[in-house]
């Protein structure tokens, strides 16, 4: 007799959502198996998130419909998708600092939490089935940004899950981290559980998932089995055969000091901040140095007293060229000749109720934008124009607000501002962080281009993978401590890696000679 295959766990078909002057989701179809890593690919506003926002049910479609086990189902908010099975994990973390692991999954879970010891026992054995062992009685607070992912995907795995969302999960883990959270995933999908995982890291899409779905421009433009497909004819498949999607980089080696740290100390007024220690660091003119590290290690430190939201009382400890800046404020350094790109796109690198225009002119105004203290508004709309067209950012034009564009295209206009100022410094933090391949390949070429200019360029990431495509020297920072840093051709993945997890192997004496 003749078996039948089960169903799909998850069917969607023809899903459609409109939103003013944007079509989302145009009649996508999606099937994922029982047992299944399934990737979602997508360049920025190809329709991800919107697609993952129905699953999940934070978005009712306009047309379609969601099959669940074969069946027609209406998903109507996130607590029916949770007692469905579904689980997700957000690229931005939902967890309370100051509550422990079993709060904030009681929290989550709510009237299905049930008493907290029986609760806090079970995530003690849900974490050790799945190699993701987490003391329940941790604060969040006390936690690496690792361990915190996994307190979002054991709030998953303590529901009788079936299918798990991830949204770039692997973005703020160490190589390390990474392999075991891969190790966690096989393991699920052995037993059965279905995983959609959404990234732009398309290395780790080959190695881990069975089968892949891309979207272009809200529609299905392709699937393929990625095991048997190259990096490259993914990309080609996101974005088209029209747009560059990798390249390589000479390293260069600068020798006219621009940017100097010498033992920069920093005590941390923020309770769950981390006190940088003897930071020496020199990037040179014509170099990119690259920092990694897993958030929380001191970068926001670093970032704040270099930007000059942090001043330091004594300014001597930072130097542009042999200028010493680091006890002036903000716009006095932009006049020096430094760019900068913070983490945060929303709040920092842009106000969101502001349009494109009104942002460019934050950052810009030293670029004859302002005319006897008076805004030039052609100039600032044409300055506005020239980032959205030379970065293709996706807006509905220079008038559109920050927060009307998807994480990436915001990125992209941040991060174009600053470079089209052609600074002397440009400091960026995360420059490509959600940003699809064929964008990210046009920012670094852009990095390479600022620095053989003459331009000294620090980046600070948690992409390993892109410091050492860019950067020209490399190091990491754990703990507010700077590990040695050294020509990216000496370095190694698996040496870095160590390194963010504070395994400098030198003593401080060689890692400061090496600086």
């Amino acid at each position: 007799m003749k078996q039948h295959s089960p169903p799909p766990r998850l069917s969607l078909r023809g899903i459609t959502k409109q939103y003013p002057g944007c079509l989302a989701n145009d009649d996508v179809h999606l099937d994922i198996a029982p047992a299944e890593i399934h990737a979602l690919l997508g360049e920025n506003g190809a329709g991800k998130s919107t697609l993952m926002k129905v699953i999940y049910g934070l978005v009712k479609p306009d047309r379609g419909e969601v099959l669940w086990d074969g069946l027609p189902i209406e998903v109507k908010d996130p607590a029916q998708a949770r007692k469905m099975g579904i689980g997700m994990v957000f690229q931005h973390f939902s967890l309370f600092e100051t509550l422990t692991v079993t709060e904030n999954i009681a929290l989550a879970l709510g009237d299905d939490a049930g008493a907290l010891d029986q609760l806090a026992e079970k995530i003690r054995t849900v974490s050790e089935k799945y190699g993701m062992t987490i003391n329940p009685e941790r604060e969040i607070h006390t936690l690496s940004v690792g361990e915190r992912q996994r307190v979002e995907i054991v709030r998953c795995l303590v529901q009788n899950i079936k299918l798990l969302i991830l949204d770039e999960p692997t973005s703020v883990l160490t190589p390390q981290e990474v392999d075991s959270l891969f190790i966690t995933l096989r393991q699920l999908a052995s037993e059965g559980c279905s995983i959609l995982f959404i990234s732009h890291k398309l290395n780790e899409v080959k190695a881990l998932c069975h089968n892949a779905t891309v979207l272009r421009a809200g529609r299905v433009s392709g699937e393929c089995v990625p095991a048997e497909e190259d990096t490259t004819s993914m990309a080609k498949l996101m974005v088209g055969d029209d747009t560059p999607v990798s390249t390589t980089y000479p390293k260069k080696l600068g020798s006219t000091p621009l940017l100097c740290i010498s033992d920069l100390n920093l005590h941390s007024d923020d309770p769950f901040g981390v006190h940088l220690k003897h930071i020496n660091l020199t990037v040179n003119a014509g170099e990119i140095v690259g920092i990694a590290g897993v958030a929380g290690n001191g970068q926001e430190e670093l970032l704040a007293s270099l930007s000059g939201e942090h001043l330091c009382p004594d300014g001597k400890t930072i130097t542009f060229a042999e200028d010493a800046v680091a006890d002036l404020p903000p716009d006095q350094r932009r006049r020096w000749g430094l760019g900068f790109v913070p983490e945060e796109r929303l709040g920092r690198g842009a106000v969101p109720e502001m349009s494109l225009t009104e942002n460019a002119l934050l950052t810009g105004f030293l670029s004859g934008l302002l005319s006897k203290g008076m805004v030039a508004w052609k100039k600032a709309e044409t300055f506005a124009d020239q980032i959205i067209d030379q970065y293709r950012v996706k807006a509905a034009g220079r008038h559109a607000q920050a927060d009307s564009l998807s994480g990436g295209n915001l990125q992209k206009f941040i991060i174009g501002r600053e470079i089209m100022q052609n600074p002397k410094i440009l400091i960026a933090a995360h420059p490509t962080w959600g940003v699809d391949i064929g964008a990210a390949t046009a920012i670094h070429k852009a990095l390479i281009t600022l620095r053989d200019q003459g331009a000294a360029i620090l980046v600070v990431s948690e992409d390993i993978d892109e410091l050492f495509l860019i950067s020209d020297r490399i190091g990491a920072i754990c703990n507010g401590a700077l590990s040695p840093v050294k020509p990216t051709p000496e370095s190694s993945i698996q040496e870095l890696g160590r390194m963010m997890a504070g395994d400098f192997s030198q003593s401080a004496h060689e890692g400061s000679a090496t600086l």
